[in-house]
């Protein structure tokens, strides 16, 4: 098999595969500009299918696929009809449904753009976690409905965010993320992650804990736990029982990594408060009682990117198909080894 090699003067075919409505989200029209002058694209509508006469056209001539959500996955069948293709640029964070073992065997190189999304889910992270200090959102409620302030000189000193303890839960690329962004705070910080040495933490500027340590020890704890066969439940109910009294739980994860009736019940109970980004199932049940519950505020998965923060995902993709065509390689591979470890 004859095959270009990216380098000086290297002009690869690429595609775009993923769903229409992800293609129309996340590369919009300068993003393509961009894109076609990096690489012969073949023309759109992107491909959601890869099995139809026009996508094993495309195929045939493609170096490298540009994915996102919505494009199936990339098996020995859709390869057989892709002989050139040597590298896979994804918009988006995991790639575990998308590049198959056929993928690593036939050596393609693939990209991710998971720090770029990690980005905005540790912002929202934050965010959290000062609101929920501050009781911002309880607070409002309650002087919605008075229309009066309280003597706030009686606010009990479990309120605020000076030296609040902080549980973070895997230094992930979002775990990691977050932790940069409270440095600045008046937070003390505690982690764990079981990769993650006592002094390596200390780098990082974060104490390192065994779960039940952080669990019993913080005021908050951010879940930030890829879903592996390892971490189902990790956060079960024996950790969320150790969790003090109005202690705030904060999972922008995965849903599955929570026992969610463990935490239900905790919440129910006045125990403990919760922000969701994630629920297990997502979305929960209407008829689910944390829905009405005060103690805990769901959000529908908005914590990865959205609207403008889409761009962010396209200038990391055409970064990344620009160093690959030169022959520089990527920024952000995303390697075999690695997988186990990965969302």
């Amino acid at each position: 098999m004859t095959q270009h090699s990216p380098g000086p003067g290297f002009r690869p075919r690429a595609a775009v595969a993923m769903s229409p409505e992800a293609a129309d989200a996340v590369l919009d029209a300068e993003s393509l500009r961009t894109l076609r002058t990096l690489c012969d694209l073949a023309p759109l509508p992107a491909l959601d299918d890869l099995s139809t006469p026009r996508a094993r056209s495309v195929l045939a001539g493609a170096d490298l696929l540009v994915t996102g959500w919505g494009c199936p996955p990339l098996d020995a069948e859709v390869l057989r009809a892709a002989p050139k293709l040597r590298a896979v640029v994804h918009t988006a964070g995991s790639v575990r449904g998308l590049v198959t073992d056929a993928c690593w065997e036939r050596g393609i190189e693939v990209s991710s753009a998971a720090a770029a999304n990690a980005v905005p889910v540790a912002e929202y992270t934050l965010a959290m976690i000062l609101l929920s200090g501050k009781r911002v959102l309880e607070q409002a409620r309650a002087y919605r409905a008075a229309r009066r302030r309280d003597d706030w000189l009686r606010t009990p000193r479990t309120v605020g965010n000076h030296r609040r303890r902080i549980g973070i839960l895997s230094a992930s690329l979002t775990g990691r993320r977050v932790v940069e962004l409270l440095r600045p705070h008046d937070l003390d910080v505690l982690l764990y992650d079981p990769y993650v040495s006592a002094a390596e933490a200390a780098e990082l500027g974060v104490e390192r804990v065994e779960p039940a340590e952080l669990f019993a020890r913080c005021d908050t704890v951010s879940v930030h736990t890829p879903l592996l066969p390892a971490t189902r439940g990790l956060v079960g109910r024996e950790l969320i029982e150790a969790m003090p009294e109005g202690a705030v739980l904060i999972n922008t994860s995965r849903g599955a990594v929570v026992d969610q009736d463990a935490l239900t019940d905790a919440v129910l109970a006045g125990r403990v408060r919760a922000v969701l980004d994630v629920t297990d199932p997502e979305p929960l049940p209407p008829d689910h009682p944390l829905w009405d519950c005060e103690d805990a505020l769901i959000t529908p998965h908005l914590a990865g990117s959205l609207g403008n923060e889409w761009r962010r995902l396209a200038e990391t993709a055409l970064a990344e198909t620009a160093r690959w065509a030169s022959g520089a390689g990527f920024l952000h591979p995303v390697r075999r080894e690695r997988l186990p470890f990965l969302a």
